[in-house]
């Protein structure tokens, strides 16, 4: 396990940083890609609906939760690779 990572972005002009481990940005910056948005842009869309959780909280749920759907998909169809 890597130690947390601290990075800084700016939601809705104000700064913040939030502290994830390397595995976390990874499937992050991932799921930015899918969603064709930026990090902050996403990192902005999981603030938006994390109600009184911490941002960094915030995120690992989100990502947790990202990845359970993906493994429910590949889950549903199988898992062919045809």
């Amino acid at each position: 396990m890597t130690r947390p990572v601290k990075r800084s972005f700016s939601i809705r002009g104000h700064r913040t940083s939030i502290s994830l481990e390397q595995a976390f940005w990874e499937t992050l910056k991932e799921a930015a890609a899918r969603e064709q948005i930026s990090l902050a842009g996403l990192i902005a869309r999981i603030d938006e609906g994390r109600g009184a959780a911490g941002l960094s909280s915030a995120v690992r749920v989100w990502i947790l939760d990202y990845v359970r759907g993906a493994a429910a998909v590949t889950s549903y169809d199988g898992g062919n690779r045809d």
